[in-house]
């Protein structure tokens, strides 16, 4: 069923207008940044998308990669921030690469993040 679902989802990816147009097939999704994010601060924190933004660079002629990545510093500063209970909106970059190499655009993406209030829940 799993499968199923997977296949089905990959299909209405691949048919959404914008990348119909241009031609693009969404292959395999992953993670992106705010996923990682989440996953590794835990269920003690909100976390948003705020803002993003691309930079294409050059025409993506073929297959096209995105590889985001979040060192464990990187999540340990927005933690201890949010701790403290300061705003944190930490800005992050993907690039997406071509099969030669190439890079294609640039990725920026802004979260926002906050310790819950657990009083509220």
């Amino acid at each position: 069923m799993a499968n199923f679902r997977y296949r089905l989802f990959m299909r209405l990816v691949s048919l959404y207008p914008p990348y119909l147009g241009a031609g693009v097939r969404v292959s395999y999704p992953k993670d992106d940044v705010h996923r990682i994010v989440v996953r590794n601060l835990g269920p003690g924190y909100l976390v948003w998308d705020k803002a993003a933004q691309i930079e294409f660079l050059r025409p993506g002629r073929g297959r096209v990669t995105a590889t985001f990545h979040v060192p464990p510093e990187k999540i340990a500063e927005i933690r201890e921030a949010a701790d403290r209970g300061e705003k944190v909106e930490p800005v992050l970059v993907a690039e997406i690469v071509a099969d030669d190499g190439e890079l294609v655009a640039r990725v920026t993406k802004r979260l926002w993040v906050r310790k819950k209030d657990l009083s509220r829940t």
